[in-house]
């Protein structure tokens, strides 16, 4: 229901879009997000928008200012567009979506429905 793409490797200081295409019912849930998680860390919670509340759009604060989460109705798709990459953006990227309403934004738990993930290496 959620299918990721975009990956890839690139040179710190390059930019990457990540795109996360969903089936209508896993797209209109309360909140889509995306998470990382790099060799030995903890899942973290990169960035989330709300389709209720005006949109209201969450940022990781290592990622803020660099990274821009958007979502495009007529495709069903959120993406998640990556610029200044560094090193430790690295890790594998995988979109979520919820229906649970409260609760953290980053809180990978509230997530119901989760994509395969895509890699990306920043060197």
């Amino acid at each position: 229901q959620l299918v990721e793409s975009g990956g890839g490797s690139v040179q710190a200081g390059g930019s990457l879009r990540l795109s996360c295409a969903a089936s209508g019912y896993t797209y209109n849930r309360n909140c889509m997000a995306w998470f990382r998680q790099a060799p030995g860390k903890e899942r973290e919670g990169v960035a989330a928008i709300y389709i209720g509340g005006g949109g209201t759009i969450y940022y990781a604060d290592s990622v803020k200012g660099r990274f821009t989460i958007s979502r495009d109705d007529a495709k069903n798709t959120m993406y998640l567009q990556m610029r200044s990459l560094k090193p430790e953006d690295t890790g594998v990227y995988t979109c979520a979506a919820t229906s649970q309403f409260g609760g953290n934004w980053y809180d990978p738990s509230r997530f119901k429905y989760w994509g395969q993930g895509t890699q990306v290496t920043v060197s």
